[in-house]
């Protein structure tokens, strides 16, 4: 039987159940154990299964619900709320000020969340209001929030970049050293697009009048400055204990987590109904992402077992006679096609056992393809029709805002994801200059 068709088999039966609606770890998992017991018969089904002990032993897992925890502390707490009054004081005399604003709220959540949903919470409930009531255009803004919430899966501490280090056995920290300059070079061309947009046409983003400004004591727009430095001091205080080797990767999540709840201790903001809600959240997400993890574990030692990667390289360099460079862009142009009907994790753990194979025997850097496929997460996220945060966007944006509205507003956000991720194809050093510089490369 050829590796071909094998492939063909197992990744076509995994799709077709996915459609049917089941869960993607169990869909996954399924998948793989019935492969190895068509292939090799009575008993080889323990074998994927034996395959996932190993996650088990991977302490780095344990960073994940201590980073969910400690991004939905600040965001339930409230302290993301002070974050946007601070940016609404000091940018809402500019053209597009408030829109501006908002985008640099979305950068600093993302620093304490590592996931896109708090992001696009706080926009959808606390910002975009302000917004519409400033008389922003609502096409733009919602795409504002949509395209800068996504970047709390390319910012440390990504979750995202966390299940890809775990399943390409790459170093977390040098991932997520990776992504910052992606991530700020990405903000800063959504900052200049809403700005040039504003600029050219006012009516877009018009600023806060002056007397509403000056009416504001100056002392209360210090005080509001200090907004910014808690969940900036919680973000430096990982990084920096981390990068300098106080702290493991584990211990450095603690103190994430529990730096945050004295923020919000401090700010008198921390109740039980936050830590209860925040629990919850935690709960719920590592549970998927475990799932997730055992899934793909199981998928791939059948797969990798069969040797149809290397069938798979050979189809392609040999038999296609494509170049390295082809092969990549062929990888990501799957990878947006695929988000525009599976969320990221799924999108993973389905193409994983292929590409990250590939990419190490194609002499790329997997870090760097580590930082690729988070931007096309991105792209998957506000893709239609199933796109993670259209759903999230239509679920709590205000009822002027229709459907039609979402969709339209996502796509010059999509060109410029679609731009940056060329960029760094380009250029990949903008991604590995930090790892680099780290590792004293």
């Amino acid at each position: 039987m050829s590796s071909e068709f094998i492939t063909l088999f197992m990744f076509a039966s995994m799709l077709l159940l996915m459609a049917t609606g089941q869960r993607v770890f169990g869909v996954i998992g399924f998948v793989g154990a019935i492969a190895a017991l068509w292939l090799w018969g009575k008993g080889s089904a323990e074998m994927p299964f034996n395959a996932t002990i190993q996650v088990l032993n991977w302490f780095p897992l344990i960073t994940v619900p201590f980073f969910v925890f400690m991004g939905y502390i600040l965001s339930e707490s409230g302290i993301a709320s002070n974050l946007y009054r601070m940016f609404h004081v000091w940018f809402g005399g500019v053209r597009g000020g408030l829109a501006l604003g908002t985008m640099g709220l979305m950068v600093l959540i993302s620093c304490m969340n590592g996931l896109s949903v708090a992001g696009m919470a706080i926009g959808a409930t606390v910002a975009l209001p302000q917004l519409l009531k400033r008389g922003y255009d609502k096409t733009m803004v919602t795409g504002v929030i949509q395209g800068g919430s996504s970047l709390g899966i390319l910012m440390p501490p990504s979750v995202v970049l966390v299940l890809y280090a775990m399943i390409a056995r790459q170093p977390v920290l040098q991932l997520w050293l990776a992504g910052i300059v992606p991530a700020l070079m990405m903000a800063g061309l959504f900052t200049a697009y809403i700005y040039i947009r504003c600029r050219l046409n006012p009516a877009l983003g018009p600023a806060l009048p002056r007397e509403e400004l000056d009416a504001i004591p100056r002392a209360e727009k210090l005080k509001l400055l200090s907004a910014g430095i808690l969940p900036i001091g919680i973000f430096a205080g990982i990084m920096g204990l981390f990068m300098t080797g106080v702290t493991s990767l584990v211990e450095s999540s603690v103190v994430g987590a529990v730096l945050a709840m004295l923020a919000a201790l401090v700010t008198g903001r921390l109740s039980y109904k936050v830590l209860e809600t925040s629990t919850r959240n935690t709960l719920a997400v590592s549970c998927m992402f475990l799932w997730i993890i055992l899934g793909a574990l199981c998928f791939s030692s059948v797969y990798d077992g069969l040797g149809a990667v290397r069938a798979i390289e050979t189809l392609l360099l040999n038999t296609w006679d494509l170049n390295r460079w082809e092969i990549l862009i062929a990888m990501m142009a799957s990878f947006i096609i695929l988000g525009i009907f599976l969320d990221d994790t799924a999108m993973l753990v389905i193409v994983a056992p292929l590409y990250i194979p590939l990419v190490r025997s194609l002499g790329f850097d997997p870090i760097w393809f580590g930082v690729l496929y988070t931007i096309t997460c991105q792209i998957a996220y506000i893709t239609p029709p199933f796109g993670y945060n259209l759903f999230l966007m239509r679920a709590m944006a205000p009822p002027e805002i229709s459907l039609g509205d979402i969709y339209r507003s996502i796509w010059p956000f999509f060109f410029l994801m679609v731009l940056s991720m060329v960029i760094i194809m380009i250029f990949p050093q903008i991604a590995l200059w930090l790892p680099n510089l780290y590792t004293g490369r």
